[in-house]
């Protein structure tokens, strides 16, 4: 089988073929007004290198920050919201809380739906299901003359506890759907998130709206794209989750892509830790623009049902567009290869967050880029070579880093020289990666000693010896092609789909057999939408309630059996419930009654995937002699280090640091302090070397 992967980010376009049982890797600038126009120029060009045509391409997998930048960047559709009478204004009041309590200055993001764009409607459905107050047909047919008239692209409809009766939401769908035409996209919170707390529901459907024609048109045209240049296979896309869908299914909910591309990293971070049998694995994915965290205990990372786009105040907790949908439970950092060095109002020096992108992109790459970056502080310190970067795609002129940084953070830092300055630059993106996942960890509760760092993206091998040094761990892991990791993650990720709904009822009360009807429903319809494209009996069915006492508002997730009869399940899962709650809080409350609060079923397959060759290298290893200076951080000062061709390099033969490992797509800095080791599977093992 031959597949091919691509991984389109803020920087850099990753592009990996599996083919003949190997993959082969290329990488170019991302062309960010036609993200796929650079994509195909990259898929052309890689082709032809290894002679095959998309015509003999059996799948191809994509992820894309598009879905992201769009929130960003305010750049999505005009959309209209409707809802009940009375809550429009959910979507500005929020949770009614503050991420900050002392700060008198925070600011919170704007809603996606302007005030004057939410629209209400006198209706009315009770928490169990009953309607009390139903649409009126006029009602309807006045709001659709509303949204005409404000030429709206996308509209939004959440109504109260709609998650337990969809009906008077399709009813307003189908309305407006005769009247507004086929050419205005219409969401229905309980199809996207039927799921209850009314604020992330209504935040999460007015963010698919937004977001969904983009994305529909782009998907649309990219499948073009490939389909007139001869390519006939299934193009799948991957979601925020770690799981693979449809084309068809990623432009209905294109929500669920938002965290598509970082989620590629961890799918491949969680195959090499099973690969090697590292239990406690903390994933960094270094790229152009942002760096990504995640956490794995056996091979299996972190996930949520909740998580934050668009933070608007210093990428604090809270601040952001809540989103709720799986989604792999990322850290992500303003600090990347492109991330612009500053020096601010008191004299400080800052990196990031804000990036140079690919375009203008740093200085060296010669493409009108005037501020310094991270990547023009690793040239200015002999880290990065200007000789073969990219694979050779890109030319780099050092002299327009060492310029840069001389006259934008040396001079008016006070500073002796550039490399002075570069090195702060260095040690600060740094420090802002460790201490997020530093931080991350005191929330997740975990010793982050004990853990592997396994490190991907361009520039995650540059900074994993010294970040794994600021965090006390010993083993460093570089998986084979992980200058392209999250496209190469793509490749090993299993088909998947989640579905979830909110019950909300006291087990004592709980009908069983409406909730066994309603898992039952959700198992067949998740295993649809993957079944068209993965082998019906390699489908697996996971399925998860989240229980709490009443009047609680975190919930304890247990598993339970969606194939087996619901109501023996019951009673056992409240003694479970019971066990967990005083294993994580150390006391119980039997005295409360216990909340179903809500269930999930997701529908899993493996894809197989190729048994891969790798090329073993040749007997040639280490230069004799080190042949290249490299501004030590420490010592403030050049010294001489070892270059290693990581394709020459023979699996079991050591090497001490200071050394280099060079390969096409990334570079690995080995400091003094640290051996490396290369695996049969291709992996690199950095070790710290302890004084005896």
């Amino acid at each position: 089988m031959t597949r091919l992967s691509i991984d389109i980010g803020g920087t850099f376009t990753d592009i990996v073929l599996e083919a003949n049982g190997r993959h082969a890797t290329h990488k170019v600038l991302t062309t960010p007004a036609r993200p796929e126009a650079g994509a195909m120029g990259g898929i052309t060009e890689l082709l032809a290198r290894e002679n095959v045509v998309l015509a003999d391409v059996d799948s191809i997998i994509h992820g894309t920050t598009l879905a992201t930048n769009a929130l960003i960047e305010r750049k999505g559709a005009r959309v209209g919201f409707v809802t009940t009478a009375g809550f429009r204004d959910i979507l500005e009041m929020r949770n009614e809380k503050r991420f900050d309590q002392y700060d008198l200055n925070i600011e919170l993001p704007k809603p996606l739906v302007s005030r004057d764009m939410r629209l209400t409607l006198d209706e009315r459905i009770l928490t169990n299901g009953d309607v009390l107050c139903a649409p009126a047909l006029h009602q309807i047919d006045a709001i659709a003359d509303d949204l005409i008239a404000r030429n709206v692209e996308a509209v939004a409809i959440g109504f109260l506890h709609a998650y337990v009766n969809p009906a008077h939401e399709v009813l307003v769908a189908e309305r407006l759907a005769q009247k507004l035409g086929d050419d205005v996209t219409i969401c229905l919170s309980a199809q996207v998130s039927p799921e209850a707390r009314e604020y992330d529901r209504f935040s999460t459907v007015c963010a698919n709206a937004y977001v969904r024609p983009l994305m529909s048109r782009y998907l649309a045209g990219f499948s073009k794209a490939l389909s007139d240049q001869g390519f006939s296979g299934s193009f799948l896309m991957m979601l925020s989750g770690g799981g693979l869908t449809t084309l068809d299914q990623a432009m209905k909910t294109p929500i669920r892509l938002v965290e598509s591309g970082p989620a590629g990293g961890v799918a491949l971070a969680a195959h090499v830790a099973r690969e090697i049998g590292s239990a406690q694995t903390l994933a960094l994915d270094i790229g152009g623009t942002t760096a990504k965290i995640c956490f794995l205990e056996n091979a299996i990372p972190q996930t949520t049902r909740k998580f934050e786009v668009a933070r608007a105040w210093r990428d604090i907790k809270g601040s952001g567009l809540p989103v709720r949908v799986p989604t792999i439970e990322l850290v992500e950092i303003g600090a990347g290869g492109g991330s612009i060095a500053k020096v601010d109002a008191l004299s400080r020096l800052t990196v990031g967050p804000k990036s140079a992108g690919a375009s203008p992109g740093p200085c060296a790459y010669q493409l009108g880029g005037t501020e310094a970056t991270l990547t023009d502080a690793h040239i200015v310190l002999g880290n990065v070579s200007p000789e073969g970067f990219s694979g050779g795609s890109i030319t780099l002129d050092p002299n327009l880093s060492v310029a840069a940084i001389e006259e934008q953070l040396a001079a008016p830092l006070g500073l002796k020289s550039a490399e002075s300055a570069a090195s702060g630059v260095v040690e600060m993106a740094d420090e802002i990666m460790a201490n997020a996942a530093r931080v991350h960890g005191l929330e997740l509760g975990k010793d982050i000693s004990r853990f592997d760092l396994l490190v991907s993206g361009g520039g995650g091998a540059l900074h994993a010896a010294r970040i794994a040094e600021k965090l006390s761990i010993d083993r460093i892991i570089v998986p084979h092609n992980a200058g392209v990791g999250s496209a190469v993650g793509f490749l090993h990720a299993p088909v998947s789909f989640e579905l979830a709904q909110s019950v909300m009822q006291p087990v004592s009360k709980l009908d069983a057999q409406a909730v066994e009807a309603a898992v039952v429903k959700a198992r067949d319809e998740a295993r649809s939408v993957i079944a068209a494209i993965a082998d019906p009996e390699a489908i697996e069915i996971t399925a998860h309630s989240e229980l709490r006492y009443a009047g609680q508002g975190q919930e304890v997730r247990l598993d339970f059996d969606a194939d087996a009869p619901f109501a023996p399940q019951l009673a056992h899962l409240e003694e479970r419930f019971h066990a967990a709650y005083k294993s994580l809080y150390k006391f119980t409350m039997r005295e409360i009654d216990v909340e179903f609060f809500s269930f999930s079923v997701t529908a899993t397959a493996h894809l197989k995937s190729a048994s891969l060759s790798i090329d073993k290298g040749g007997t040639a290893c280490k230069s004799d002699t080190p042949d290249r200076q490299v501004y030590d951080l420490d010592g403030e000062a050049f010294i001489p280090f070892h270059t290693v061709s990581r394709d020459q390099w023979m699996p079991g033969e050591t090497v001490p640091g200071p050394a280099i490992i060079t390969e096409s797509q990334t570079t690995t800095l080995i400091r003094k302090g640290w051996s490396c080791h290369k695996l049969a599977s291709g992996h690199l093992i950095l070790e710290r070397v302890h004084p005896a």
